[in-house]
């Protein structure tokens, strides 16, 4: 056993001791307890580096569906405790928060969720729970969805802007902002699909929940929004009770077993993140046996050339495929993609990597919110897709384009001047727009990407270009309606990613797995920074 292996592994027994008998120390163990969750937007798809002793340490979405995945397998949590003070961005949040509270009451552990103002996303959350409660003050902002974009068409105009756009599939209407005064019957159309699926996932969802029919739920949004009292009389909610009053209401939920009775029981609550992280990250001791590993890989943000900056570089992205590919203790990778697509160069150099790491090891995809254009051209690289039904997705065209300053520059005062050799020397310059042999030559580069993206994800999901095609042209899609036309396998979030990645890399369901987390980030990057204006070496 190489020393640098033996000290990593030495490294996590001595911390997972730790935590155990933090644990003990922490966690009551004569009787059971109830968890506070505290939801609060954002809910980050990657935990954050953060100092020791900070009053707010990092979360994210993955280690809040751990927690609750683990309190319902564990016999002393009696209850949780949802604090909601906004939900998470992000529809597709809100359906694997929503699954997970589910998951809890179907194993007899009440969950009760308290709020002051929730918002539709809110209510969504809370419709999961046993019981919802709101201050008599509180309210419940539920007036149905709205879908708006923003056009600037005439105010660039006004100063002398004219964007040239060129783009590759009819609803590829990204570029829209900049050409038009309003939504384009594509932009429409698509719009209405998405909010039509969007808006029925949140009437089917608060049906269930709150027992009501979804013509009943539709004739509430309609009467919305509602006061505490109004909306507990409308049955969105099932009681209006000051903070001050929850220990006392909670007790009367968490009624004794039988040999405790009569009455009530006094309710113990533990912090749902102190829990987390002593109970629900326990992947057990290495030191004489390496555990079979997976790899979490969080791919946020615009895709992009390099390795520096914010969104998914792709060098940085690449290498790091290629060790998870070369290192023979991880069994398999998820890739969760929350990403509007980017650089079509970087998306295809990002799509063989992971395509050549597929070969070796399985490699299933959580899509996020947004898994669109470069973001789905990642995706069709994996075995297996899962997507939530509010994930947007799809996307596979093309556009790109430059701006026309000619006239800004005139009314600045500015002279732009220049020479050139070669019949389209000046393409990129923003000092005129395309000509047409310009722009023909453009709309060629194009059409080999859009080809060579409808290739791509007809040879990953194993379906006919010309079935690809019907579903392509740029237009975007809900998860649900994806995984009808074959874009995706399966409706689920990390979780059911998770398991599908154990499940094709033959990892059973009891055996314990080390869950890696990447990229990996600096726990102390502040710290590391300063070191780095000292003069320490840096890499």
């Amino acid at each position: 056993m190489a020393v640098a292996d033996l000290a990593r592994r030495l490294g996590h027994d001595v911390a997972l001791a730790a935590r155990r008998v933090g644990a003990r120390l922490a966690l009551p163990r004569e009787r059971g307890f109830w968890l506070l969750l505290r939801l609060a937007p954002p809910l980050a798809e990657q935990r954050l580096p953060s100092l020791p002793f900070g009053r707010e340490p990092s979360t994210s979405l993955l280690d809040v569906l751990q927690t609750l995945y683990a309190a319902a397998e564990d016999p002393q949590v009696e209850g949780v405790l949802v604090r909601l003070a906004g939900a998470p961005r992000g529809w597709s949040k809100v359906m694997s928060l929503r699954r997970a509270l589910e998951r809890l009451r179907e194993r007899g552990i009440p969950v009760v969720a308290y709020g002051e103002r929730l918002a539709p996303e809110d209510l969504l959350v809370a419709s999961a729970a046993s019981r919802i409660w709101l201050p008599p003050s509180g309210s419940v902002f539920l007036v149905g969805l709205r879908a708006e974009g923003v056009f600037l068409r005439e105010l660039l105009e006004r100063v002398g802007v004219t964007p040239d756009v060129v783009r590759v599939g009819g609803y590829k209407t990204a570029g829209e902002t900049f050409v038009r005064d309003s939504m384009s019957p594509e932009q429409r159309e698509q719009s209405e699909a998405l909010l039509d699926d969007l808006y029925g996932a949140l009437v089917d969802g608060l049906a269930r929940g709150r027992g009501l029919t979804p013509a009943e739920v539709r004739d509430r949004i309609d009467a919305g929004p509602y006061t505490a009292p109004a909306a507990l009389e409308a049955g969105l909610i099932d009681a209006c009770l000051y903070p001050d009053e929850l220990e006392e209401a909670l007790e009367q939920v968490a009624l004794a077993p039988p040999d405790e009775r009569p009455g009530p029981r006094r309710i113990r609550l533990v912090d749902a993140a102190l829990y987390g992280t002593l109970r629900a990250r326990d992947g057990g001791f290495r030191l004489l046996g390496e555990l079979p590993r997976l790899a979490y890989v969080v791919a946020a943000g615009t895709i992009h050339g390099g390795r520096a900056g914010y969104g998914i570089a792709s060098d940085s992205f690449r290498e790091l495929f290629e060790r998870l590919r070369r290192d023979a203790g991880v069994r398999g990778i998820v890739l969760r993609i929350e990403s509007p697509g980017g650089d079509s160069l970087a998306s295809d150099l990002l799509w063989r990597a992971l395509r050549v790491a597929q070969r070796d090891k399985p490699v299933v995809v959580s899509m996020g919110d947004v898994a669109a254009s470069g973001g789905y051209y990642l995706a069709a690289a994996a075995d297996a897709v899962l997507a939530e039904e509010s994930s947007i997705t799809g996307s596979i065209g093309v556009v790109g384009g430059k701006v026309h300053l000619e006239r800004l520059y005139e009314r600045l005062g500015v002279g732009r001047d220049g020479v050139e050799r070669g019949a389209r020397a000046g393409l990129l310059s923003d000092s005129r727009g395309f000509t047409a042999d310009e722009r023909a030559v453009v709309r060629d580069e194009m059409e080999a990407v859009y080809r060579s993206f409808v290739e791509r994800v007809a040879e990953g999901r194993g379906l006919d270009p010309g079935v690809v095609e019907r579903s392509a042209r740029g237009r975007v899609w809900s998860g649900a309606r994806a995984r009808e036309l074959g874009l995706v396998d399966a409706l689920g979030g990390p979780l059911e990613a998770l398991r599908e990645a154990r499940r094709r890399a033959g990892i059973g369901e009891a055996e314990r797995v080390v869950l890696e987390l990447h990229p990996r980030r600096p726990r102390f990057g502040g710290l590391r920074l300063l070191s780095g204006l000292a003069g320490a070496p840096q890499r």
